[in-house]
């Protein structure tokens, strides 16, 4: 591991000073950082708090708010709870996709620079159909206006 992913670490671990009850605190910390949570970093952190790998891993992979899979820096998400489902969540779900080049295997650009999801509900209901990107909230969106979107955002990484 760079060194200065360890500093950065470091500086995680010392704001929880070293507490093995701040695990979930610090492992969020983490993924904040680095949109998921590298295994270097991982098996680093159980070093310095003195638990075992398979504990990190197990809350790690327990939470699906937790990912092992590195993300891009724009995470898309795409509701399909049932209101935003019958208000027509997949014609969004799939411009989006086609627009960025990904399938449902692939849900990362090559870039980094989009990952997209579905979830199963972000509590918008009344706003449906809705997607989140940074958990910025966009309601009653569209093909279209999700594309617009898209490529604003796109304009302003350039």
């Amino acid at each position: 591991m760079i060194e200065e992913v360890k500093e950065k670490v470091d500086e995680i671990l010392t704001r929880h000073n070293y507490e093995k009850k701040e695990l979930i605190n610090i492992i969020q910390e983490v993924q904040k950082e680095y949109h998921y949570l590298p295994e270097d970093v991982l098996i680093y952190t159980a070093e310095k708090l003195d638990i075992s790998q398979s504990k990190i891993y197990g809350v790690a992979t327990f939470y699906e708010n937790f990912s092992l899979e590195a993300k891009g820096k724009n995470i898309i998400k795409i509701c399909d709870g049932t209101a935003c489902h019958v208000r027509k969540s997949v014609p969004i779900l799939n411009a989006i996709n086609k627009e960025l080049g990904l399938t449902d295997k692939n849900k990362t650009t090559d870039d980094m620079l989009f990952t997209v999801e579905t979830v199963s509900c972000l509590g918008a209901c009344g706003l449906a159909p809705v997607i989140t990107i940074n958990d910025h909230v966009h309601p009653k969106m569209t093909p279209e206006s999700a594309i617009e979107l898209i490529r604003t955002i796109k304009k302003e990484e350039m």
